[in-house]
């Protein structure tokens, strides 16, 4: 059972979904250029994967995280 006064949302806001597409963006970039032995794009998709958790940080900080002001979860 889940208790929607005591539950935190588990990182269902925009600012988690951003964070997680970028982020799964570089593990897939990063994955097949490790196959095709390109070190450069392995070291880009590493950045990359960094950017995705700074977005993510960002726009909690601009209040699309859970708790934010311009988060409104939608009622199931």
């Amino acid at each position: 059972m889940s208790d929607t006064i005591g539950d935190p949302g588990h990182g269902h806001s925009p600012a988690a979904w951003t964070a997680v597409v970028i982020m799964l963006v570089a593990i897939t970039i990063g994955t097949v250029a490790f196959f095709f032995a390109m070190a450069w794009l392995v070291w880009a998709s590493a950045v990359l994967l960094v950017v995705g958790l700074i977005v993510g940080w960002v726009l909690a900080k601009m209040g699309y995280g859970v708790n934010g002001p311009k988060y409104s979860p939608k009622a199931h």
